[in-house]
């Protein structure tokens, strides 16, 4: 379920209200451990966080007019998903990730390679996504996309 959602706040308030508790916890969660520097905007029809282009001109790779993505969130038909590029980039963040996250939720963790699943909303553990958030600065986040994305690049 992708949206047309122009802004947060649009996105926000085309969500069901049975959803819109969740993800704007999530989003609090998100804004709150956020480094400076990443940008809230709108991407693939999900809330977006990302490097702005005054930041790193190159954009993303795979489009280079849109700005270098970092995380997103979005309600889907059975679950919210989060997506986190640091994960799915640097391997010591997703075995730290994977590890804490039984000391924070009671459900298994339900995760693709950047995508977590959850299903159950009221067994999403915020803090530890806020804590996963803070973990990457803007720069530590260009180097690693630039070593982990761009190196068949060049």
């Amino acid at each position: 379920m992708t949206s047309d959602a122009k802004n947060a706040n649009d996105y926000l308030n085309s969500l069901p209200e049975d959803r819109k508790l969740y993800i704007e916890k999530f989003r609090n969660s998100i804004q709150k451990n956020l480094p400076k520097g990443f940008e809230e905007g709108m991407s693939y029809g999900m809330l977006s966080y990302h490097v702005p282009h005054s930041i790193y001109p190159n954009g993303y790779h795979c489009k280079p007019t849109d700005p270098l993505p970092f995380i997103a969130l979005a309600s889907q038909k059975n679950s919210i998903n989060f997506y986190h590029m640091g994960i799915y980039a640097n391997k010591e963040l997703y075995d730290w990730f994977v590890s804490e996250f039984p000391k924070h939720s009671n459900r298994k963790l339900d995760m693709g390679k950047s995508c977590m699943r959850f299903k159950n909303f009221d067994a999403i553990p915020y803090d530890l996504i806020g804590e996963l958030v803070s973990k990457i600065s803007v720069e530590e986040w260009i180097t690693t996309y630039e070593s982990a994305f761009l190196k068949n690049k060049k």
